[in-house]
């Protein structure tokens, strides 16, 4: 069996307010810029404060403060302010942050959920502690949704009643820690009448996958995140193929990530295919393939 890919990734640390402290897994971040002179964005989202040039692209940037709750970073403030350049979702995006803390090794497992106490509007995916400090992982993916929503074509997909056939008798699990990017596949598939469970967590994934063995019914295709906090995408479809119960599963894992270093990773750990997410079209073609790859096994 191949080896699994190492959990490299780190947490950068930064403030949107004084008192607390905020993170983004770095795998996300392409790079950190001081405060720049700003042009207009017309008629952009009031989060949009204006567009910087970075290395020759024009690279819109959002204030991240605001746009999670806070006060806006204000004129003022902006002498000491960074952008963090992202590169997510397929856009490539800058986050006005109002300075920046450090960046640390983080064993991705040490991060806890969020309080489910928090609603859905809280734009965490995870919290840890360092130096006895609370700090929040933020989920860039539910932040990006609110300021650019995903077109309908995008969240829907369309499916010929053959395909739709070939997909209902699947069991199948979606994974992901996003609020949001679990509500894009959970409507995908709800829009074509697939049945199917999600969970936010690895470890739960793993867990139900061994129950439903059990129960006589294993999960034939399992759609997982890849960054997550606790068991990752790349460790749970590592788990699953060294584990001969579970090993039939096909693994389509996705990423927020526009990186071919994702992908070759995924592929390394046993994954069947790796997405950059979301596109329900690309989604609903993975998941056909999978479903002829089970048709083919048990002919």
């Amino acid at each position: 069996m191949k080896s699994k890919a190492s959990q490299s990734q780190g947490l950068l640390l930064f403030r949107l307010s004084h008192s607390q402290l905020f993170a983004l897994g770095t795998l996300k971040i392409r790079e950190l810029v001081p405060y720049t002179k700003l042009s207009a964005i017309p008629k952009s989202h009031h989060t949009i404060i204006g567009a910087a040039t970075v290395r020759g692209n024009t690279i819109p940037i959002i204030d991240m403060a605001a746009a999670v709750g806070y006060a806006p970073i204000g004129e003022d403030e902006r002498e000491n302010a960074y952008i963090i350049i992202t590169d997510c979702q397929r856009m490539v995006m800058g986050f006005l942050v109002r300075s920046i803390d450090k960046i640390m090794d983080c064993n991705w497992r040490d991060i806890e959920p969020p309080p489910s106490n928090l609603g859905k509007n809280a734009y965490l995916t995870g919290v840890t502690r360092v130096d006895d400090k609370l700090v929040q992982l933020l989920d860039v993916e539910l932040l990006l949704s609110k300021v650019f929503p995903l077109s309908l074509a995008s969240k829907r997909a369309i499916l010929t009643d053959v395909q739709r056939e070939i997909l209902k008798p699947l069991n199948i699990l979606l994974v992901d820690d996003s609020l949001v990017a679990r509500k894009q596949l959970s409507d995908a598939l709800d829009s074509i009448n697939i049945p199917y469970q999600v969970t936010s967590d690895g470890r739960e994934a793993l867990a139900i996958m061994e129950r439903a063995h059990q129960a006589g019914h294993p999960v034939d295709l399992l759609v997982s995140d890849i960054e997550m906090p606790g068991l990752d995408g790349y460790e749970l479809a590592f788990e699953v193929k060294n584990t001969p119960a579970l090993a039939d599963a096909y693994i389509i894992l996705h990423t927020s990530l526009s990186s071919e270093i994702s992908v070759s990773q995924a592929h390394q750990v046993g994954a069947n295919e790796a997405l950059t997410k979301f596109d329900a079209h690309e989604l609903i073609d993975a998941m056909l393939r999978g479903a002829e790859s089970h048709r083919g096994a048990k002919h």
